[in-house]
């Protein structure tokens, strides 16, 4: 099988390493997310996102002026979408390519809550990898995208999402029927 994939240019090595690995926080290909503490809480959808490298490594626009590599700002990661590196300019070596070139970039950026932060970072590495032959990746589209094809990691990723909300929901029905 290895001869093969050495002989033919057209395959990509990559493909042999796309499993995830949740117990080593290894994502290939995916973009991540993981909620918010008290953001979260307020509005479920909304929680900090990241990019993983081929190789699994996440990076995530963390702060000012600072990605993070294999350490997310705020745990690990509770949701995942694996994308396909195909569709991705340039494969597998395109993709870590732009991750590489967007956290370049961010490193030089202000983190702003509201129009540039995390989901941006992310938006930018696809742009630059132009990922399903698009340029028009941004905050809004990742959020949609990453609620319709996120996959949790575990009930209890699941939980820590919409648990918070949950109770918070709960009181304040039941404090309005009370009065």
């Amino acid at each position: 099988m290895y001869e093969a994939l050495a002989t033919d240019p057209n395959l990509d090595m990559a493909s042999e390493f796309t499993q995830i690995d949740i117990t080593r926080n290894r994502y290939p290909f995916c973009v991540v997310w993981t909620p918010i503490p008290f953001l979260t809480w307020l509005f479920p959808v909304i929680g900090h996102m990241g990019i993983a490298l081929s190789s699994g490594i996440i990076r995530d626009f963390a702060g000012p002026y600072f990605v993070s590599e294999d350490n997310m700002a705020f745990g690990d990661p509770s949701k995942y979408w694996q994308l396909k590196f195909n569709n991705a300019i340039g494969g597998s070596a395109g993709w870590d390519r732009a991750i590489t070139e967007a956290s370049d970039i961010y490193k030089e950026r202000m983190h702003n809550l509201f129009c540039d932060n995390c989901h941006s970072h992310v938006a930018t590495a696809l742009n630059l990898m132009q990922y399903n032959n698009s340029s028009n990746w941004n905050m809004v589209k990742l959020a949609f995208l990453m609620l319709v094809y996120g996959k949790y990691v575990s009930f209890v990723a699941f939980l820590k999402t919409w648990l918070p909300f949950l109770v918070l929901l709960t009181i304040i029905l039941v404090i309005s029927l009370k009065v």
